[in-house]
């Protein structure tokens, strides 16, 4: 049994394994509450779409360029794109989030984006499902498994149900049919808030961001 420490902090020490998967050393806890805001924002997901028209799927999202059933194919690619990884991070194999890299990524939500508002509903629904069942059967010695995101880094399987929790409230939001920032969860912000604010000095010249926090920009 790993000690008890603060999880996901840093960058853990690896080594390869055979077959050219990655493993870190040090132990990640199941990050279950994580987990259950995933699940949760699954629901939600679900309720917010269910009835939803081929007319409305149609419309423009609140992204530019992309429609309802472009934020809908997303959603479901997205899941399946951590089934996939975690599947095969459990037989110690290391693969792409997407077939293609970022091309392939558009491709298919371009492919997908026109179906029949049940099609994508359906779609949407049975990878989330999937999603959470992957996560709810984990064994806890695995979520130190790594997986490659889109960018091509590496990190802990652990990782990946806070990325689906903010993957899922942010584009509801984005679907454009009646949610607004009001409707993220008060444990969602809790934890990205920080996230995000700690990044900012990476996005902006320090002199004008500290100008632009206290309103002087």
């Amino acid at each position: 049994r790993c000690s008890a420490r603060e999880p996901l902090r840093g960058e853990a020490r690896s080594r390869r394994r055979r077959g050219g998967c990655r493993r870190t050393v040090a132990c990640v806890d199941r990050p279950t509450e994580d987990i259950d805001g995933c699940q949760a924002a699954h629901s939600r997901l679900a309720a917010a779409i269910t009835d939803l028209p081929d007319a409305v799927v149609r419309q423009p999202s609140l992204l530019p360029d992309w429609t309802v059933g472009h934020v809908l194919t997303h959603l479901a690619r997205n899941a399946e794109s951590m089934v996939r990884r975690i599947e095969a991070a459990t037989r110690g194999e290391l693969i792409d989030q997407y077939a293609g890299g970022a091309r392939g990524r558009a491709a298919e939500i371009e492919a997908g984006a026109d179906r029949p508002a049940h099609e994508l509903i359906t779609d949407v629904r049975n990878w989330a499902q999937r999603l959470d069942a992957v996560f709810g059967s984990l064994p806890d010695d695995l979520w130190n498994h790594q997986v490659r995101s889109l960018q091509g880094s590496e990190h802990p399987i652990a990782q990946l149900p806070f990325h689906r929790w903010w993957e899922v409230e942010v584009h509801l939001v984005d679907l454009g049919i009646g949610l607004t920032p009001d409707d993220w969860t008060q444990q969602l912000v809790d934890r990205a808030l920080p996230w995000l604010i700690a990044g900012l000095r990476d996005r902006a010249d320090d002199r004008s961001l500290m100008a632009w926090m206290l309103g002087r920009s």
